[in-house]
């Protein structure tokens, strides 16, 4: 049994700084004990004898910065009564003026010469910068005369940092600083979770004198050393976490599911018109392995799009059929769902589909249809269920759910996926897939506890996709896209085009996008930037923001699709007419298809060559790589026009550029990685504990990952409890609050 640790991290803010500062604090940022204050890490540290670049700040950025008083004047209201009190700052070369409506008392105050930090949003002014009643906290005195000395005092004074934190509108930086000040000044010596002899080995400081010199340096170095130490303690209680829960994971018991020689999937394997791939069949090969076991599988399956991930499934779902087992697949879109099934049982074929009776289960369906299909899972009838969201509902019972297998794993939070799984009388066994390729730091930090296979090899006769930027800097270029899928369409292909919105209203408003899609045509986790030029010589030919109902008119009157089969598809549409769009479609009766991503996995139309995006900046790198590969299906080459209104350089085109460059979804992933902002790399749909990285950043601190992986590893190998770990058990505790570590378990 682990020995509770009482830390004074667990200490509450409202004992520690008195109330009316621990509720600001919790209403800001959320923060409840000493541990989270302390844990609100400075982003930057500035120095008092080096202002702030003023001519670099950009309008609408929320700033800190540093900077002196130049000026001071008051003046009178024109249109109504008041004064405006306009103070400007500088830097030696740009200047930035605060602006105050009738507090003129400021003045006595900001008085030309004074030093401080000033914290606001930066607006424009009849073309000059400046910030509308700003927080303010001018360097006292004291230290004004000691820089003003010219001693080592005063040189000791200007180089120390002053770190700046992340604030709000209601909270400045100065005003967390002090909190800090108060919480540091009676904190006693900590228990680390960090072994003393790994502390020793790799030269990290205790605890205590981390937060100590990352919030109070002296000099650089203090948090540079600090900042090292705090990364590999954070890295090290979440892998720690992680391979913990994976250690209770497989102390479940599981009903082993073996397929039989000669049987359902030895008939299926043997009927296949194809050869599995190598990559198929050695992940093939995994599965069955862990299918096998008493311990319930928990496995990651990252393919290529097109590289047979769903095939690899199936075959899961035959060997857990062969015990009597069912299958449970659940799909982020309806759409996609009624093509799993569609093509679940096209591939079985009539007879191995009579015999498992595959059924579909979605929130559109009838009563009538629901009642059929709950009644076929319940009674144990459906080896195969495929279905959205509704899988999950109190009403849906499973006769003996086997296997749980979540297709496009960034689409559901780990509530949903722990939902499904509950509905089995014993732990199933899980099997996640998706075609996002994840690199090997995010796995680790975010799929930590799951065993991770990879299919990187594409079936014999996928065809090359050519991917080409096509941005609207010339109206021209627009016209030319229609008239290159007037081509296609020519040679008896079909088309996609994508857009970011159904409507007007929802790609600026829409506040609960459909299943599956998002108003900015983003899936979850991936990064947007929307700093290309809107509308810059196109708007005769686009809508600000383009959506399915203005593209969709518009393309039935463009004069290269004249007399083509334009439609529409979007998750807003009845259940029965987007099955009914979709199937035509599939059977060549449209020509091109206009849609939102529900198109953007899944869907399986050999004959479409062509995906034309539009407002590709609006979409991360793993979507476009995504969306291209509807296309190139067939016996044809596919064409992929990326269309964009991103400024050459701007983060959105390289993104957009990224993805033209490559086919290469593993070298996509890396490559976004690299682009993305930190605070998107892990997405907010996983667990609190594992999106909420303070320090750690995954595209940086690869070694500290897996240096703490190997370290967190050996000290579970001999203490599994944690029993003579206990400041480990309480750190695991305090940084994976009881929802996330809840959350850890549902993977």
């Amino acid at each position: 049994m682990v020995t509770s640790v009482v830390s004074p991290l667990d200490t509450t803010l409202q004992n520690a700084l008195g109330g009316r500062t621990a509720g600001a604090l919790k209403r800001a940022f959320g923060m409840e004990t000493v541990g989270d204050l302390l844990s609100h890490y400075p982003r930057r540290y500035a120095k008092r004898g080096e202002l702030t670049a003023l001519n670099e700040l950009a309008i609408g950025e929320s700033v800190t910065i540093v900077a002196e008083v130049l000026d001071v004047r008051e003046r009178t209201m024109r249109a109504r009564r008041g004064s405006i009190l306009e103070v400007r700052i500088g830097d030696g070369q740009g200047i930035l003026t605060l602006t105050f409506f009738n507090q003129g008392w400021r003045a006595k105050d900001l008085v030309p010469g004074k030093r401080g930090i000033f914290a606001g949003k930066v607006g424009d002014y009849r073309g000059n910068r400046q910030l509308a009643h700003p927080d303010y906290e001018l360097f006292d005195a004291d230290d004004e005369r000691a820089a003003e000395a010219g001693d080592v005092t005063a040189q000791a004074w200007s180089k120390q940092p002053i770190p700046i934190y992340p604030a709000s509108a209601s909270v400045a930086s100065w005003q967390v600083q002090k909190s800090i000040a108060v919480a540091l000044d009676t904190l006693p010596p900590l228990p680390d979770s960090v072994p003393e002899s790994v502390r020793r080995e790799l030269q990290l400081m205790p605890l205590r004198e981390a937060f100590e010199k990352i919030h109070r340096p002296e000099r650089d170095r203090d948090f540079m050393a600090a900042r090292e130490t705090l990364k590999f303690d954070e890295a090290f209680v979440l892998q720690a976490a992680l391979l913990q829960q994976r250690a209770l994971l497989r102390q479940s018991a599981a009903v082993a599911r073996v397929a039989r020689p000669g049987g359902l999937l030895d008939e299926f394997d043997r009927q296949l018109p194809f050869s599995l791939t190598g990559d198929q069949a050695l992940v093939g090969d995994e599965i069955a392995r862990d299918l096998g076991s008493d311990v319930p599988m928990n496995r990651l399956v990252q393919g290529e799009v097109g590289s047979g991930k769903t095939l690899v499934a199936l075959r899961a779902m035959l060997a857990v059929a062969e015990s009597g087992g069912q299958s449970a697949l659940l799909a982020p879109t309806e759409v996609l769902a009624a093509q799993h099934l569609r093509s679940i049982v096209a591939t079985l074929g009539p007879d191995r589909a009579a015999r498992l009776h595959p059924v579909l289960l979605t929130g559109q369906m009838s009563t009538a249809e629901r009642r059929r299909a709950t009644l076929a899972i319940v009674s144990g009838q459906a080896h195969i269920v495929v279905g959205t969201h509704a899988l999950m509902s109190d009403g849906v019972e499973f006769y003996d759910l086997g296997l749980v297998v979540v297709d496009e794993q960034h689409r559901f939070g780990v509530e949903q996926r722990d939902a499904l799984r509950q509905k089995g009388h014993v732990p199933p066994h899980v099997l996640v897939l998706t075609a996002t390729p994840i690199p090997r730091t995010v796995a680790m930090t975010v799929f930590g506890d799951l065993d991770v296979s990879t299919i990187a090899e594409l079936p014999r006769g996928r065809q090359p996709i050519e991917s080409f930027v096509v941005p609207l800097d010339r109206p021209v270029w627009i016209d030319r896209v229609w008239k290159r899928a007037a081509e296609e369409i020519a040679k008896g292909r079909q088309v996609f085009v994508v857009c970011p919105a159904i409507d007007a209203l929802s790609s600026l408003e829409n506040p609960n996008p459909e299943e599956g899609e998002t108003p900015t045509g983003t899936a979850s986790g991936d990064s947007v930037d929307v700093d290309g030029p809107q509308g810059a010589g196109a708007a005769a030919h686009l809508p600000e923001i383009a959506n399915v109902v203005r593209t969709l008119a518009t393309l039935r009157t463009t004069e290269a699709l004249q007399g083509r089969r334009v439609e529409a598809l979007h998750g807003r549409m009845p259940s029965a007419e987007k099955d009914a769009v979709m199937q035509a479609f599939a059977r060549g009766e449209i020509d091109v298809l206009v849609a939102t991503t529900v198109i953007e996995v899944g869907v399986d139309v050999p004959n479409a060559s062509t995906m034309v995006v539009l407002d590709a900046e609006r979409f991360g790198v793993s979507q476009l790589h995504q969306l291209r590969g509807r296309v190139g299906r067939g016996g044809f080459p596919g064409l992929c026009l990326l269309v964009t209104r991103a400024e050459e350089g701007s983060l959105a085109r390289q993104r957009v550029d990224a993805v033209a460059s490559t086919t290469d979804g593993f070298e996509l992933a890396q490559i976004d990685l690299e682009l993305r902002r930190e605070g998107d790399v892990l997405g907010s749909t996983q667990s609190g504990g594992r999106s909420s990285l303070r320090l750690l950043r995954v595209v940086h601190d690869a070694d500290v990952i897996e240096q703490a992986r190997e370290v967190a590893a050996s000290v579970l190998e001999s203490d599994p409890a944690l029993d003579g770990h206990p400041a480990l058990a309480a750190a695991i505790e305090r940084r994976l609050d009881d929802g996330s570590r809840a959350s850890l378990s549902k993977n």
